[in-house]
């Protein structure tokens, strides 16, 4: 076959120095891609990010994968010197380099993976015009622009029912719903004082957060409802994502600015209400600890509002626990917070929606309605309605399983048929091409006693490092304040062995607590008193067999690779459990005494 024919030759010219011929000319370029090379992980955590090289046999250059295309590569398709079809992009230009982000991509099979095709040479071109909104048809979100022409009754030039605009562009109009709106908040520094609230944005090809800060919230704040269309106008900051601070699985956010236009849309009919990926109860298991995830579920039990008290600032929160259940035949518990626990009067029975709860290990599995996130009740949904007839037909009846029970158990929360021994983790090459998951019953043979501990913040959910200020306190620059002294956190490196081979595990706070069967703060303490008592504390730690529930993943140090193994949950060894499960596994081999 003659592959270097189906290549679309002068493609990359276009894009960057014709945009609009090359949407004509080219609207689905067919390339080879070079090079394949994941980026290292930014702070604050966020999806995993690959750049990739891009030829059309005259030139090549360098592109970056968006987040929602990276399933090529976890399943291994998209690999060295295929052919790959390119159905949505946008061409940027970052300090004078130019870039081709990738939104689309198909990996065409039957062309195999032929040796590199000709001599392309590195590509120069000149800047994208920064009066261009999008290029290549191609908008903020990834998705083809659907072009409408402004009303005569209004000032704003142009109306697009497509996501935000390009960091570049000059003149803009998002038309969007609002998803959900914060509270006013505040903060006071030595160099002043102000406020600021945010919004989740949605139209029909993705969200964004929106930012107001200041004289904003006073313009803005009361204009801007939830469950409300608008039409938002330049001057509006776009900038790349603070991925600490949202959920939203978008690389940039706005921020409103004095000027910024914000009108109501009287037209709701094409704007979607919200958007979800759920994940089912059962799949929880296999999430890991603090990730962000939808869930959808029938209300089977409603606890009565309760009171805390935060440790670190002293101030009361109300909250309200929620049990729900689904098709899965399992359950898990979900707690709200603040006016969504005082102001919660849904019906046992009735069908709820979560987007954007976080993820805890507490007890097994549970889930925390995070500040951003949002609850519906009863949603005109299909997975809504699928449920309810579940439900209604068959599930009032059934039992359910929780997390919690599987945490009990002797294979520390995972399933049965993922046991593995340390020898066959390394030959099966688990984390290699994908992240994966197994349980693992192994004897702790060394900890490492540098760094166990970091210094944390006390702000309850945040856990970020705080810096020593030298004035007797400690400053968290993610939340912006300073606490008289930290809360220690472990991160630890553990050395275990089974009757196979050794593996290197890391393990964070909750699995060093097991370990170590006391807090960091309390180690901490023991080292201030006596390094004599840390080092016992050490020791009797050691030559302890655990049930480890641990994840694979292919991690990037540097220009190097190499398998991460990190405990996601780790418990004692019911060995009543292990033996009836032994004896199960021999009756299954039929083997008798």
């Amino acid at each position: 076959m003659d592959v270097e024919s189906k290549i679309t030759k002068g493609a990359l010219d276009a894009i960057f120095n014709d945009p609009e011929g090359a949407n004509a000319k080219f609207p689905v370029p067919v390339l080879q891609c070079l090079q394949i090379k994941p980026l290292a992980a930014q702070a604050g955590g966020g999806a995993e990010r690959y750049r990739i090289v891009l030829s059309d046999v005259n030139n090549y250059v360098q592109c970056m994968l968006a987040t929602q295309v990276n399933h090529v590569v976890h399943d291994n398709k998209l690999v060295r010197n295929c052919i790959v079809r390119i159905t949505q992009y946008q061409a940027n230009s970052v300090k004078g380099k130019n870039i081709l982000i990738i939104l689309g991509l198909e990996v065409i099979e039957q062309f195999g993976t032929p040796d590199k095709i000709g001599e392309p040479q590195a590509f120069e071109a000149k800047p994208p015009a920064a009066a261009n909104t999008t290029i290549g048809g191609q908008n903020f979100y990834g998705v083809k622009q659907e072009e409408t022409k402004p009303k005569p009754q209004q000032s704003i030039p142009s109306r697009s029912a497509g996501g935000a605009p390009l960091p570049y562009a000059h003149k803009w109009t998002i038309k969007a719903r609002v998803t959900q709106k914060s509270d006013i908040r505040t903060w006071h520094k030595p160099s002043g004082e102000g406020k600021l609230f945010s919004v989740n944005l949605l139209d029909e090809s993705g969200e964004i957060k929106a930012t107001g800060f200041n004289e904003q919230v006073d313009q803005y704040y009361d204009l801007l409802q939830e469950g409300g269309v608008y039409y938002i106008s330049s001057p509006c900051k776009v900038q790349l994502a603070k991925k600490q601070f949202t959920n939203l699985p978008n690389d940039y956010e706005l921020t409103f600015e004095r000027d910024t236009v914000i009108e109501k849309a009287e037209d709701q009919s094409n704007v979607p209400q919200v958007r979800f990926n759920f994940c089912n109860i059962q799949e929880l298991q296999e999430v890991e600890k603090d990730a962000t995830v939808d869930i959808i579920g029938v209300l089977k039990d409603v606890d009565e509002v309760s009171q805390i008290v935060s440790k670190s600032t002293g101030k009361p929160y109300e909250k309200r626990e929620l049990t729900l259940v689904d098709d899965t035949n399992y359950s898990v518990r979900v707690t709200i917070w603040g006016k969504s626990a005082t102001n919660f009067d849904a019906k046992p029975e009735s069908v709820v929606a979560f987007k954007g709860t976080k993820v805890s290990d507490f007890g097994g599995r549970s889930l925390s309605l995070l500040s951003s996130g949002t609850m519906s009740i009863d949603p005109d949904i299909p997975d809504a309605h699928r449920l309810k007839g579940w439900y209604d037909s068959s599930g009032r009846n059934d039992t359910f399983s929780s997390h919690n029970n599987m945490a009990s158990m002797g294979n520390a929360t995972g399933r049965k048929d993922q046991d593995k021994s340390i020898l066959q983790v390394k030959e099966e090459n688990l984390g290699m091409e994908q992240q994966d998951y197994f349980n693992l019953k192994a004897t702790i043979v060394y900890i490492k006693q540098d760094n166990f501990a970091y210094p944390a913040c006390m702000n309850e959910g945040c856990n970020k490092k705080v810096t020593d200020m030298g004035d007797g306190t400690w400053r968290c620059e993610k939340c912006d304040v300073s606490h008289p002294k930290p809360e220690y956190r472990y991160i630890m490196s553990v050395n275990v062995c089974d009757h196979t081979n050794q593996l290197w595990l890391s393990c964070f706070d909750d699995v060093g607590r097991v370990i170590m069967g006391m807090t960091a703060d309390q180690l901490m303490a023991l080292r201030e008193e006596d390094d004599a008592k840390m080092a016992q504390a050490f020791e009797e730690a050691n030559c302890r067999k655990l049930n480890f529930r641990c994840r694979a993943k292919m991690d990037t140090f540097g220009e190097s690779q190499r398998v991460r193994y990190q405990v996601m949950s780790a418990s004692q060894i019911d060995y009543k459990a292990e033996g009836a499960r032994l004896a199960e596994l021999i009756k299954q081999f039929g083997i008798s005494s």
